[in-house]
Parts: C-alpha cells; sequence; structure tokens
C-alpha cells in the first residue's frame, strides 16, 4: 500500500464540522418529534444523557487501559480473552459489548480501528460513537490510506512502523490499548486513565503526558 496522498486537509475538516452540524439537528428534530408525539417523557432523554455520563462511557476504556498499563498479568488476560479481562473490573460488556477483541499497540504496529459497513462500536467501553467513526468519508479513507487520515487527526508515525485496520463489526468490536507515555513510571491507575481519549483506544490518537 502506498502512502503517498495529496489531500486537502481544510476540505476534509469543513465536511466533517458540516456532519457534526447535520447529526446534531437531526438529533434535535427527532427528539422535538418523539416528545410532540408522546413517545418519549420531558425527562427522557436526561436520563439517556445521565447513563452514558456515569454508567457507559469512555472513561470505562480508559480504566481498561491504565490497569493493562500497570498490570502485565491483566494485559495478557486482556489481550487473549476481553470480555472475560473487562469482567474482573467489574465493567459489563452489555449490548454492543460482545466479543469485544483487545489489539496493543507498540513500537513495531500501530492499530486503527474502523467499521467499514455501518458504525459497530464498543458501547460499553466507549459511549455514543463519535460523528467521524460513522462518517461515509472517513470509512473509506482509512482502509485505503491510513497514514493520511492519521494526519488529519494530527497523528505522524515513522515510516518504518506497520499500520494494522481492524473493521469492527456485529460479530466482533475491536479496542486499542495505547502505547503508555514516557515518564510515567509511578503513576496511579486513575492519573494514568485520565490520560486517555476515546480517539486514542480507537488508535486516531497518540497519548502523551
Amino acid at each position: 500500500m502506498s502512502d503517498d496522498h495529496h489531500h486537502d486537509e481544510d476540505g476534509h475538516h469543513h465536511h466533517l464540522r458540516e456532519s457534526e452540524t447535520y447529526y446534531a439537528a437531526r438529533t434535535k428534530a427527532l427528539e422535538s418529534l418523539f416528545r410532540e408525539k408522546g413517545l418519549i417523557g420531558t425527562d427522557t432523554v436526561d436520563r439517556v444523557i445521565n447513563f452514558f455520563e456515569h454508567d457507559m462511557g469512555p472513561f470505562n476504556g480508559a480504566k481498561v487501559v491504565a490497569k493493562a498499563w500497570t498490570d502485565p498479568a491483566f494485559k495478557e488476560r486482556l489481550l487473549a480473552d476481553a470480555n472475560k479481562g473487562i469482567a474482573e473490573l467489574g465493567l459489563k460488556d452489555g449490548i454492543e459489548g460482545e466479543n469485544l477483541r483487545v489489539v496493543e499497540n507498540s513500537e513495531d504496529v500501530h492499530n486503527i480501528v474502523c467499521c467499514t459497513l455501518c458504525s459497530c462500536w464498543p458501547w460499553p467501553l466507549l459511549g455514543l460513537p463519535p460523528y467521524w467513526f460513522k462518517d461515509p468519508v472517513f470509512r473509506a479513507r482509512v482502509v485505503r490510506e491510513p497514514r493520511a487520515v492519521l494526519s488529519d487527526f494530527g497523528v505522524t508515525l515513522p515510516e518504518d512502523k506497520s499500520i494494522a485496520v481492524w473493521d469492527s463489526s456485529a460479530q466482533v468490536r475491536y479496542f486499542v490499548i495505547p502505547q503508555r507515555p514516557a515518564d510515567t513510571d509511578g503513576w496511579s491507575e486513575e492519573k494514568l486513565a485520565a490520560l486517555v481519549s476515546t480517539e486514542a483506544m480507537q488508535g486516531l490518537a497518540l497519548v502523551s503526558a
């Protein structure tokens, strides 16, 4: 696969901003319609948002990453059986979290997760999928030119580092353990978890201290 690529970065970012505005407007319109039809109560949306803010979200995935960084034995179990691994931390795989597979970034390999068909996403660990993950342009480009997409996200990798692109599906969903940043020896799991972003757990960002 050739990494040569010429890309209008400003145009691509403008497209993503338009997509975000479109989905936000569409969501607001659907919420108003459901309320008008009496399909949801006035507090339904607040309860759903509260659930994703406190029970299901990227903070769960960050806990998993921090534990894997500080406990090699746990990381081995996690890589061997991801669902059993997260259960050790009291986390539930739940809907959209079954058949989870964990891959680890290293000095030699960088992993990226996408879903070329729709937007299969490990909700229990990462919460709601971001708009870019569902964007048709992203889904098409990340497989063909992953280095260019990484560049759009501000990530530049050494030319000799290979890139593995994993395609999530209804059968299996992927989750990335990013590389632990330097100079974090002795940090608590809580402090390490605060460094980890959703993008890093899908391979679209690096973690730094």
